[in-house]
């Protein structure tokens, strides 16, 4: 008996057997990977995974998904339920010497860039993430300087991970089918950092700053907490827009910022 979705839960689920088939392949699961789903919701995705690793995690908010998901899975392998709200879930606890989570899931469109942010903050113990989201979602992701896609959530991932967009889904592979389309999405955190970041806590309230004004040039989108001197002598032109500007020329502005951090 299929799973009635709720609409509080963001939950669409996946039926298609050949997107399913694709995003495992996308996946590669080996035999000893520790595989952490969010959402598994029917288990779609969750049944080939623990197919092919035996035992692995999910996080599922919703309790009537989790008593019939463990009967579905009970002849697949050995699945860890646990019954939380991925935005609050201390990935780290499932973290083991040697081994880093691989995440995987369909993530809720409603919470899907406030949860990129929780898992970037401990990318640490995260090998890689596999992710189904809004179409729209993906390509801010992936955009270019100078692109209208291009900002905060493409300039705070090119900090700290590899953005790869890895092929579209339609609505009909969906149950109750979206109103948008959906992009499937690698997400591979640096081992190291691809430019320096010194003061990562500017950085963050420099690029929210620049970006929540994005319309405005970087002088006035800026102003009391970067100079105009600091812009010119780390070559940014202070009369040029926000998305023009390379994570790695945030990072510079951040650095000879004038904000005040903890323990400065």
């Amino acid at each position: 008996m299929s799973h009635r979705p709720r609409k509080r839960f963001g939950q669409h689920f996946l039926h298609d057997p050949g997107v399913i088939q694709k995003i495992v392949a996308s996946i590669d699961p080996a035999a000893d990977d520790l595989i952490v789903e969010i959402g598994p919701g029917e288990g779609a995705i969750t049944i080939p995974l623990l197919d092919r690793v035996g035992t692995m995690h999910a996080i599922e908010i919703d309790r009537d998904v989790i008593r019939s998901l463990e009967s579905r899975c009970r002849t697949h392998g050995n699945l860890l339920l646990h019954n939380a709200d991925a935005l609050r879930f201390d990935f780290t606890t499932l973290a083991v010497p040697g081994s880093a989570l691989r995440i995987v899931g369909n993530l809720p469109y409603n919470i899907s860039t406030p949860l990129l942010f929780h898992l970037l903050r401990q990318r640490d113990v995260i090998h890689d993430m596999h992710f189904m989201l809004q179409r729209e979602v993906v390509e801010r992701m992936a955009a270019g300087p100078g692109s209208r896609k291009y900002g905060r959530l493409t300039v705070m991932l090119a900090a700290y991970c590899r953005v790869e967009r890895l092929f579209d889904i339609g609505p009909g592979a969906f149950r109750p089918p979206p109103r948008v389309h959906s992009s499937m999405v690698r997400l591979t955190p640096f081992t190291s950092a691809p430019f320096p970041n010194p003061r990562p806590d500017a950085f963050s309230a420099i690029v929210n700053r620049a970006f929540s004004m994005r319309r405005k040039t970087l002088r006035n989108a800026l102003k009391g907490m970067v100079s105009v001197e600091t812009m010119i002598a780390v070559h940014c032109d202070p009369g040029s827009r926000p998305e023009t500007l390379t994570a790695a020329q945030f990072a510079l502005l951040a650095a000879g910022s004038d904000i005040q951090s903890d323990g400065e």
